[in-house]
């Protein structure tokens, strides 16, 4: 076996954690109505993450270390370079942003259709046909998940002021 790396000793924690909150679901209060325990989406969901992490793990202790460890040289020195480098993620974080501000006032519909459209023309481009493919996928991904939430669920998601009943 190889020496553990930065990787494996995450994935060690990771399943540690998991370990630790799968055993804490077994505090969770069984109320005496109702057929689904409330412990069941969260043992569902550990149990995912575990996995992951197990295959996290294998993965990083057969892998190559070239390819697990990054290079410094990656990105440019500075504060340019670093913005260059973390472009992406700061996108995500500052349209999310906008989208829960713009929540109260579009709505879950139409906000999410707008969030999901315009992250995706900021990280895929908005050259040839993307913009109308970028539509297409955000109507449908937000349509069936509102749709979902609303009619199959019965959750009562943000209307905003364009689409609210009063």
């Amino acid at each position: 076996m190889k020496r553990l790396n930065r990787d494996s000793i995450i994935a060690i924690a990771l399943l540690v954690f998991c370990g630790v909150f799968f055993w804490a679901s077994f505090d969770i209060r069984t109320p005496n109505y109702g057929v689904l325990k409330p412990s069941a989406w969260p043992r569902v969901i550990i149990g995912i993450m575990s996995f992951l992490s197990l295959i996290y793990l294998i993965q990083s202790l057969k892998g190559n270390p070239n390819i697990a460890t990054a290079g410094k040289s990656d990105r440019e020195p500075g504060f340019r370079g670093w913005v260059d480098y973390w472009r992406n993620p700061l996108w995500c974080f500052a349209l999310f942003f906008v989208y829960l501000a713009l929540l109260p006032i579009l709505g879950m519909l139409i906000d999410g259709i707008l969030f999901v459209y315009v992250l995706m023309g900021v990280l895929g481009g908005w050259d040839g046909k993307k913009p109308l493919t970028h539509a297409y996928i955000a109507v449908l991904t937000i349509g069936f998940m509102w749709s979902l939430f609303t009619f199959g669920l019965g959750v009562m998601l943000p209307s905003g002021i364009f689409m609210d009943p009063i």
